[in-house]
């Protein structure tokens, strides 16, 4: 008996699987659809019949990592937050080390395409409603956090992808840096988080 036949849904999974690996080796530019549907065993026509073109295949391989960043990612407000945002950065750098040259392409060769940039919009702002929800904002407090959030996830991936490029520190330092840089904008709202839940120090409404 031969090996058994693919449904579409798993043809799908394992075409994505491949294409992440590619990705993850070679520069965006390099990475050519032939090379990938040969590593998968497939032809060119079965390939692009699931996806378009190289851009749909690194955007759906994108967006399952987001996903798979946001379900390692919770925050629970029963649990200590400033332990959760350094697994949740810890999660982050994880995939950025592993898949540097996928996490480049995406912020800097595709930094302007909004296919991309959604799935990076969507994913930080879905951290954002986590982390404020987390820590228990409500009223007029809440829209200021949010704000102040917002700016630090972007400080978080640029600082992230200039380390991915440069080498600027070490891993420790850099999460030590974003995780501090957040404890110090939600100071003056909810208290230090490193010592204790945000009750030690009520949210002004």
């Amino acid at each position: 008996m031969g090996p058994r036949r693919l449904s579409p849904a798993e043809r799908r999974a394992q075409l994505m699987e491949v294409g992440a690996r590619a990705f993850a080796e070679q520069p965006y530019e390099r990475v050519r659809m032939d090379e990938v549907a040969e590593r998968a065993g497939v032809s060119r026509a079965l390939l692009y019949r699931h996806f378009a073109s190289k851009h749909e295949l690194f955007a759906e391989v994108y967006r399952s990592a987001a996903d798979g960043l946001l379900e390692r990612s919770p925050i629970e407000p029963d649990l200590p937050v400033a332990e959760q945002v350094l697994a949740a950065l810890d999660a982050h750098l994880d995939y950025f080390t592993a898949n540097r040259l996928s996490v480049l392409a995406a912020n800097r060769d595709l930094a302007g395409d909004p296919t991309i940039q959604a799935i990076i919009a969507d994913e930080l702002g879905e951290l954002r409603r986590r982390l404020l929800d987390g820590i228990g904002l409500v009223g007029p407090t809440r829209a200021t956090v949010s704000s102040l959030v917002a700016a630090w996830l972007v400080f978080v991936r640029i600082a992230c992808v200039d380390w991915l490029a440069e080498g600027t520190c070490t891993r420790t330092d850099l999460r030590d840096a974003c995780a501090g840089a957040l404890f110090g904008v939600l100071a003056p709202f909810v208290g230090d988080l490193r010592a204790g839940p945000p009750s030690a120090a009520p949210p002004r409404l």
